[in-house]
């Protein structure tokens, strides 16, 4: 039997998690059972110095089988481990330049499309028309506004007084609407229009 405790079984002991509450009495005879039949190198090289008889050479190529085995299936399960890790980190650098690739070409799309030529902030139309191309405005040679977006009338949101009963009163034309629809000159006190 080999004397001292190598690497392996040291390691083993730490993995046992003694003092962190666990069973100890259990780990600890496990730990020893474990300690009794050494595996791996070690278990060839303990296994190598037994006797010179034909049931002694057996049982320790037995031995030495069961412990190239050992090595083997842990060479095994560490090349997978290594192999699995090398996968993971390829396709996660695989991944990483997908998405590179997919910024850079937005970036490359949005460089593409400069503002080119752009209106001027005002028109000016025959007989005095404007149109303000920023909000969209066309002011006729009356002063009356339209929204050339949808084609209706505009009128200053800040020139409306709202009065009771759904009326209001547009203080650049100085026009009252009732909840009816009714129009009055609030100058004059005539019906515009109903």
């Amino acid at each position: 039997m080999v004397s001292g405790i190598s690497a392996s079984t040291a390691a083993y002991y730490n993995s046992l998690n003694i003092s962190k509450g666990s069973d100890w009495i259990a780990s600890t005879v496990t730990a020893i059972q474990n300690s009794q039949s050494p595996a791996g190198i070690i278990g060839a090289l303990a296994n190598a110095g037994n006797g010179a008889s034909i049931s002694s050479f057996l049982s320790s190529s037995v031995a030495f089988a069961n412990n190239f085995a050992t090595i083997a299936q842990s060479s095994v399960t560490n090349t997978g481990s290594l192999y699995a890790q090398i996968a993971s980190d390829n396709q996660q650098a695989a991944a990483q330049q997908k998405t590179q690739a997919a910024l850079d070409a937005l970036n490359a799309a949005q460089n593409m499309v400069q503002p080119g030529a752009t209106l001027d902030p005002v028109i000016y139309l025959g007989g005095g028309v404007t149109i303000d191309t920023t909000s969209n405005i066309m002011t006729m040679a009356d002063g009356s506004q339209i929204d050339i977006t949808t084609g209706n009338k505009y009128v200053d949101p800040a020139s409306i007084v709202e009065l009771g009963n759904g009326s209001y009163l547009n203080t650049d034309t100085n026009i009252m609407t009732l909840a009816d629809g009714t129009q009055i000159d609030t100058v004059t006190g005539l019906q515009v229009s109903s």
